[in-house]
């Protein structure tokens, strides 16, 4: 019996970059992300349980700069991991598969998520005085 070259499955350097397929990247990479900083939402909620000198470390490791930073990822992975979220609930409805619209919802949950982001933060340090 004779062997037949079957045709390779296509891969991300096949296909060219469309917003639906970064989309999905992103959705999948944030979920990762919202994982692992559970992981620091464990670590404040232990140290403010340990006491006030732990609890101290804790904020003074979360407001330094790199901390800010890595709060600030983390509510955006948040916002758009929410909102990609919603576009999926839609989709799976049977709802919004059309290019168009497929292509709107993907545009919609990214600046949304960028929308959401700011706002929050922006409340967050005009409520607490940090600007």
């Amino acid at each position: 019996m004779a062997t037949r070259e079957r045709p390779l499955s296509p891969h991300l350097q096949v296909y060219r970059k469309q917003v639906q397929m970064m989309t999905s990247i992103t959705h999948r990479i944030t979920g990762v992300a919202l994982a692992v900083g559970a992981l620091g939402l464990v670590w404040g909620l232990l140290a403010l349980a340990a006491g006030p000198q732990r609890w101290a470390g804790f904020t003074a490791c979360a407001g330094s700069p790199l901390g800010l930073l890595v709060l600030f990822g983390f509510s955006w992975a948040l916002a758009y991991h929410f909102l990609n979220g919603i576009r999926h609930l839609v989709q799976d409805a049977g709802n919004g598969f059309s290019i168009p619209d497929f292509i709107r919802s993907s545009w919609i949950s990214i600046g949304g998520s960028i929308v959401l982001v700011v706002l929050a933060w922006a409340f967050v340090l005009m409520r607490w005085g940090q600007v």
